[in-house]
């Protein structure tokens, strides 16, 4: 196929250096800023720096930008994209940005998958891409109205990409799911390091500062354009979070022990049976 990915941050690019590892695909790129597509051409991570002709011959348009500018992109090179051509985007929500996409497509025939990469590290940008970002992680399919075959080719290349698997679902259980398992602790972590206590951690602190901390090194940008759009399931999961805090703070506050132990227990036996 010829693949064009606009947008060479971390998951873009990372994507592209992938495709050329694993695949014979030829790969094109596409980038608000001219030194990514120089950096990508130096490393091979791309074949040729992508135009409007490129786009109008791409068997597949990945859209590795935030959610809102993947929608505008397409808006504004909709005329390019030849009919049948597979666009998939890479963003953290989908309630919004897939049903704006499927109706485009089916106004202008190509055909839209929505799909999520479930990998990432704290660092942003083309040089925090890496060609084996992907190895075990999740590759999460919204299908939507995409044909069959289309849903099947996208979900046979991530499996050629070494995603460990690939998760069908909709945008609604989707970002139901991700307020919790992924928002949630972007949320936790930067309230975290927020304590007056935090500066003074060095020399007090193993595992778990990190641990906890450690997504705090957030794309603010990004994860706020996330937050928002995700504002329902997300503000959802706080409040039960904040319910939990309160019920163990007065366990605390009370000087309870046995019935602290239980809650605490009862959290320990949550994550036992999950077995990870």
């Amino acid at each position: 196929m010829e693949i064009v990915i606009a947008g060479l941050g971390i998951i873009g690019g990372s994507l592209a250096k992938a495709l050329k590892k694993y695949t014979d695909h030829r790969v094109y790129g596409i980038n608000r800023s001219e030194v990514p597509l120089k950096k990508a051409l130096d490393c091979g991570a791309i074949d040729a720096v992508a135009d409007s002709e490129t786009l109008g011959t791409a068997d597949m348009i990945i859209l590795g930008m935030y959610p809102e500018a993947a929608v505008e992109f397409v808006k504004k090179n909709v005329s390019y994209i030849k009919e049948g051509c597979i666009v998939i985007d890479t963003s953290g929500i989908k309630s919004k940005i897939c049903p704006e996409l499927s109706e485009l497509a089916q106004q202008n025939g190509f055909v839209f998958v929505g799909f999520h990469p479930m990998a990432g590290k704290e660092k942003n940008g083309f040089d925090a891409s890496e060609e084996d970002l992907f190895i075990g992680a999740s590759a999460i399919l919204i299908p939507d109205n995409a044909p069959e075959k289309a849903v099947r080719t996208v979900a046979s290349l991530m499996t050629k990409l070494r995603f460990g698997r690939v998760v069908y679902t909709t945008a609604e259980e989707h970002d139901r799911m991700i307020a919790f398992t992924s928002q949630l602790p972007h949320v936790l972590a930067c309230a975290y390091v927020f304590s007056p206590q935090c500066p003074n951690h060095k020399g007090f602190s193993a595992g778990s500062y990190r641990d906890v901390s450690r997504v705090a090194n957030i794309n603010a940008a990004l994860w706020s354009e996330l937050f928002i759009e995700n504002q329902a399931p997300l503000t959802d999961e706080i409040q039960i979070l904040i319910d939990h805090l309160s019920e163990i703070r007065q366990g605390i506050l009370k000087g309870d022990r046995e019935e602290l132990a239980q809650l605490l227990h009862k959290a320990k036996e949550i994550k036992e049976a999950l077995g990870e």
